[in-house]
């Protein structure tokens, strides 16, 4: 049975790394004694033992150790042999890059898919659906593919922002962004605002978290959608 946890942010606003999901995790892994830490989507300014780090002690809290992927010479090994499975945030490009790179994307989703528990934070959030095309990311690099995990069939707009009327910026909204990759493709995408995680227990997905999520369908107006939603009929 899929167990997933998708959530908007690792960390809200005055807050340490993962604090306020951690009541939901210690519940989410609670048959993993060790995770497997993807942190892929890092491009700089903190490296993969670093990020790795960060991790290992918010997951300290609940007793739970982390093992980064990097630190196995076979990435498909680390990945066949983990209990959990845990892909923070970052770059979404280079996150994707990096999966198709050492050869584990449709591993990772195999792997979900078949019972062992998942937490995706920002970047490995987006990699949840079936691609990585709604990202708020800029493309540093260029992935063989957009298509991502597909482990809900509908795309995600991790920390989703709604806009500012007092603010004097004249650009482009996340809404504008998302009603862009309508005008070329039919998936429905959800904003997921922070606070917000997606729960996901074999095929029924809930909308978690103290705030509303945003949805967006092809030619139609968006839609509120709060806490305790049920999105499994979504797609």
């Amino acid at each position: 049975m899929k167990s997933i946890i998708i959530a908007s942010t690792s960390t809200l606003h005055g807050g340490k790394y993962l604090e306020y999901l951690l009541p939901t995790l210690k519940s989410h892994f609670k048959n993993c004694k060790t995770i497997l830490f993807i942190p892929y989507a890092r491009p700089g300014g903190i490296s993969h033992e670093e990020y790795t780090q960060k991790a290992t002690e918010a997951f300290a809290a609940i007793d739970i150790k982390v093992t980064g992927i990097h630190e196995f010479e076979n990435p498909q090994d680390a990945v066949k042999n983990a209990e959990g499975i845990f892909t923070g945030g970052g770059n979404t490009f280079l996150l994707v890059t990096q999966l198709y790179k050492n050869n584990i994307m449709q591993l990772v989703s195999e792997t979900v898919k078949n019972g062992i528990p998942y937490l995706g934070s920002s970047a490995g959030s987006n990699i949840c659906g079936l691609s990585m095309q709604t990202t708020n990311d800029m493309p540093i690099v260029y992935p063989p593919s957009f298509q991502t995990l597909g482990l809900i069939p509908f795309n995600l707009n991790p920390h989703y922002l709604d806009a500012d009327l007092q603010s004097k910026h004249m650009g482009e909204t996340r809404e504008t962004r998302i009603k862009e990759f309508h005008a070329f493709n039919s998936v429905p995408v959800l904003g997921l605002r922070e606070g917000s995680w997606l729960e996901v227990k074999d095929e029924k997905i809930t909308l978690k978290g103290d705030l509303s999520a945003r949805l967006f369908r092809q030619n139609q107006n968006p839609e509120e959608l709060e806490t305790e939603s049920d999105l499994t009929s979504l797609k």
